[in-house]
């Protein structure tokens, strides 16, 4: 019996697109990481300087969200420092995501002690001078607004460039900067904490209900932590290549089974920069004049695949 015979057609694809950061998200958030600096400064020193214990408090909770503030501007600018180093098989995207990760990380240590002081606070509870209170959560309210509008904006559009071949089917995560949505969820953590103080310190110093500023803490600390949770999730799964629950695996492996003359043996599907992804095909056929260009043409119709490897096995 003559053994059949079998073809392998291998094409592999090295569109090195490179990210070079997010230049607009980079000012901002150096903006907002000065203007958190300045005023945790002030807020240390003035408490020094009127024995202010509330002063103090959130001068040394801002500090925090300074330091997520600043790793995810210096995310951006190693972005671009290593953006055509060789070592780095897909690109040098993946800092801003490991910053982002270190960022939800930060931000839930800073919910679990908000918790923990909330609830210490609750059956310890302490003098509270309101109007030194009142006036620094005032002032932290509108810093942190203000940054909160200079970050909202690239936020929600991501890098706002490079749509490709999309037709408005859902992505999942890919279409965000993940980076900038870290920062932006401190800064708005911060805002929310400042909003939650206002109403319990005007409650304790007019109606005396002294027990709210705790209360309103601990539900600050699991809405913190509750955002820092849904972050890590995030960036954790594109950290480790675990995305092949991704929406955009299963309209691939839809549009190949379209035809019949198509039998998908491997596919594997990953992310290697904002809204680019690499991806391993193989596929067995008996249409001798398929090639990997044609197939690739089928699955970037939803997105711009950047690195391809597509095998196709004649039966």
């Amino acid at each position: 019996m003559k053994k059949a015979s079998s073809t392998k057609l291998v094409q592999s694809q090295h569109e090195h697109v490179f990210d070079h950061g997010n230049p607009l998200a980079q000012r901002k958030i150096l903006i907002a990481t000065l203007f958190t600096a300045i005023m945790m400064v002030i807020e240390i020193m003035t408490g020094i300087l009127f024995n202010s214990m509330a002063l103090l408090a959130d001068g040394w909770h801002m500090s925090s969200h300074m330091v997520a503030l600043g790793l995810a501007y210096f995310a951006y600018r190693a972005t671009k420092y290593y953006a055509k180093d060789s070592r780095f098989c897909f690109g040098s995207w993946k800092i801003e995501i490991l910053a982002a990760y270190s960022s939800a990380i930060i931000l839930m240590i800073v919910a679990i002690i908000m918790a923990f002081s909330s609830i210490e606070r609750l059956f310890n509870p302490v003098a509270i001078e309101y109007n030194d209170a009142i006036m620094v959560a005032c002032i932290g309210l509108i810093v942190n607004l203000i940054c909160a509008w200079l970050l909202k904006e690239q936020h929600h559009d991501g890098h706002g460039h490079g749509h490709g071949h999309g037709h408005g089917h859902g992505h999942g995560h890919g279409h965000e900067d993940l980076n900038q949505k870290a920062a932006f969820l401190h800064v708005i953590a911060d805002a929310a904490t400042s909003v939650f103080a206002i109403i319990a310190l005007f409650s304790g110093k007019y109606l005396g209900w002294d027990f709210l500023d705790a209360i309103l803490g601990i539900v600050g600390a699991v809405v913190v932590a509750k955002w820092s949770w849904g972050l890590m999730q995030q960036t954790s799964k594109i950290l480790l290549d675990a995305e092949m629950d991704n929406p955009l695996t299963t309209q691939i492996l839809q549009e190949l089974e379209k035809y019949d003359y198509l039998q998908v043996t491997d596919l594997h599907l990953w992310q290697v920069g904002a809204k680019k992804y690499a991806c391993i095909i193989a596929l067995d056929t008996h249409q001798a004049t398929l090639t990997p260009q044609q197939i690739k043409s089928l699955i970037t119709r939803y997105t711009p695949i950047v690195h391809s490897s597509i095998e196709i096995n004649l039966r």
